[in-house]
């Protein structure tokens, strides 16, 4: 079907649900019974709309504007029965999946920005004794390999440092993300390499002295989380500015306000990836462990944390959930309406 047939016939049914929804939001009560029932037909009726604008027409535009007007009608209709401890469940098995899965391919750039770098000044100094002897002297590098590496891991009472840590991390993400968005991506490319290179200078010194496996069984544990996150707060930065600079379909207002709230629901989610490496490296890290059950623990926790964030973001995409908040699945409208007790009581006999 042509989509501007399908619009001009279709938006009759999306103007009056967006007029009964903005005076719904002033109090279900300033409509009357007739226009409660409205505004639950005109609901359904968008939403399968949604349900055939993302299967058949995929137009993002009208995709983005029907999202929202759903979403705004559906927290009308469902609003008092939204259940706190469900959003927070459908939003870290769901929305925030679904916003990294979204962001996939600027992730992808993040990561070869982020350990490209890295992996080759560790191969680089590791194989020229001049370019080594230029990142440090000999005394410092020794002087790092031999007291401060390990020391950095000791030096606090583990709860400190977590918190130290996690914060910093936190920081850090939400600092891509500004960058990000100030600088087309460009900032988000900076902090990943300022992040990144470092990584590569000490795990050359490390390998200077004969220490490498001393210095995975440090940075693995916390590493695997902690740089991954990094690694998907930078692919978000760059996925934020970039459509400012190449909007598609959108108008650049809408398509930087759609990534900004993927963003936000990235940022959100990865907290709590920074909460499992802080406490790994606050406390697992630095502790007497064996090296391998430390490393061990702390591949096996993020190796099943991004297991999760893959499936689960599959999931999403599957259902047409792309990240933004309030989202709902393209299945949603299958479902029978449950109504909340202000429009219950209000709607005479069927809907009662």
């Amino acid at each position: 079907m042509d989509i501007d047939r399908y619009i001009a016939r279709n938006e009759p049914t999306w103007v009056r649900l967006d007029q009964l929804t903005r005076i719904a939001q002033k109090g279900v009560s300033k409509l009357d019974p007739a226009e409660l029932t409205e505004l639950v037909q005109l609901y359904q009726r968008t939403s399968a709309h949604l349900s055939y604008v993302r299967t058949h027409l995929r137009e993002p535009t009208l995709i983005s504007r029907l999202t929202r007007l759903v979403a705004t009608a559906n927290g009308i209709i469902y609003g008092k029965r939204t259940k706190s401890l469900t959003t927070v469940g459908r939003f870290l098995s769901l929305t925030y999946p679904g916003a990294v899965y979204h962001a996939r391919r600027a992730i992808g750039v993040a990561a070869i920005v982020f350990f490209g770098p890295a992996l080759i000044l560790a191969v680089w100094l590791s194989v020229d004794p001049g370019a080594l002897d230029r990142s440090a002297p000999r005394a410092v590098r020794q002087e790092y390999v031999d007291n401060r590496f390990e020391q950095y891991y000791s030096d606090r009472p583990s709860s400190v440092f977590f918190t130290e840590v996690t914060v910093n991390n936190i920081q850090v993400s939400f600092l891509a993300l500004a960058l990000g968005a100030v600088s087309g991506g460009l900032g988000a490319v900076y902090l990943l390499l300022l992040n990144g290179a470092p990584l590569g200078i000490i795990s050359a010194w490390m390998i200077s002295e004969g220490d490498l496996w001393r210095f995975l069984g440090f940075i693995i544990p916390h590493g695997t989380l902690e740089l991954s996150a990094i690694v998907i707060a930078g692919g978000a930065g760059l996925r934020l500015g970039w459509s400012a600079i190449a909007p598609g379909d959108r108008t650049r207002a809408d398509a930087f306000r759609d990534e900004g709230q993927r963003c936000i629901s990235i940022v959100i989610g990865l907290m709590t990836m920074f909460l499992l490496a802080g406490l790994i490296e606050g406390f697992i890290t630095g502790s007497g462990l064996p090296a391998p059950l430390r490393a061990g623990l702390g591949a096996l926790l993020g190796i099943i944390y991004l297991a999760f964030l893959v499936a689960q973001g599959r999931a999403a995409a599957d259902q047409g959930i792309t990240g933004l908040l309030g989202e709902q699945s393209r299945t949603w409208d299958d479902e029978p309406p449950r109504f909340s007790d202000e429009i219950s009581s209000a709607v005479p006999g069927r809907l009662a």
